[in-house]
């Protein structure tokens, strides 16, 4: 593991990464609000579609030891099929031992809730029971390198960040390496803008040396320092690639 897990804060995830060129979709993360310790919605984001079908990435964190233990996600698709449920899929153990889940879902409907089956036992979180309606959520966008006015790609890697606004003062920065963490730096980021549901967007570029790209050893997280706390986006701990894909 690299330096970017000192203090990281697992209860939930309050930054989120989206990475583009150009036009991207935003991607977002929410704060869950649990009935029950035993499951929370750790976080969740959505692709929004012209035709409607909205794509969801929900991830689930269970404090449980029970020996048989399964999460859904149940939402609500249409008004003719009403509410299904679709099965989370295990995907690592944090420091604490609590479990992360990921579910995929898609819906016309954004309304949903987790349940949590443990030992033939049910838990809930239903968000005190209004439900989670997708007004939290913001899209992602992979990394990409920017194109030059006369065309070629450059060196130049612009990196976006969608945070809640706990505070006027805060500082927003990416850790990043491009040689598997024999070196990194911080980067800081700069606010660009307010949005609508009242999150901000903060990027910065990081330029590499003039002929140079990421590499096999590109990796990065971020970090959102604000009323004396420190909040890590950094993929579980694995810290995020070029690809923003997840690895485990």
């Amino acid at each position: 593991m690299t330096k970017t897990t000192k203090k990281t804060r697992t209860a939930a995830i309050l930054l989120t990464l989206a990475m583009m060129i150009g036009l991207f979709s935003f991607a977002g993360i929410t704060s869950a609000s649990a009935a029950t310790d035993k499951v929370s919605l750790y976080s969740s984001s959505v692709t929004f579609s012209r035709v409607g079908v909205n794509s969801y990435e929900v991830y689930i964190q269970t404090r449980d030891n029970a020996e048989n233990q399964e999460v859904y996600v149940h939402h609500f698709y249409t008004d003719t099929i009403g509410w299904i449920d679709t099965k989370a899929e295990y995907v690592t153990t944090l420091n604490d031992g609590s479990k992360i889940w990921k579910a995929n879902i898609t819906s016309l409907k954004t309304q949903y809730a987790i349940k949590f089956v443990a030992d033939g036992r049910e838990y809930w979180d239903n968000n005190n029971g209004k439900d989670y309606n997708g007004t939290e959520t913001i899209g992602v966008a992979p990394i990409a390198p920017q194109s030059n006015t006369s065309g070629f790609i450059s060196s130049n890697y612009t990196i976006n960040a969608v945070l809640q606004n706990y505070a006027y003062h805060k500082e927003v920065f990416v850790r990043y390496t491009n040689d598997n963490w024999n070196t990194c730096q911080d980067l800081p980021l700069s606010y660009n803008s307010t949005r609508a549901d009242g999150t901000e967007l903060w990027n910065t570029v990081i330029r590499l040396p003039y002929g140079e790209s990421i590499t096999d050893g590109f990796e990065y997280a971020l970090c959102y320092r604000v009323n004396g706390n420190e909040y890590w986006a950094n993929n579980f701990g694995a810290n995020y690639d070029e690809t923003f894909s997840v690895r485990h």
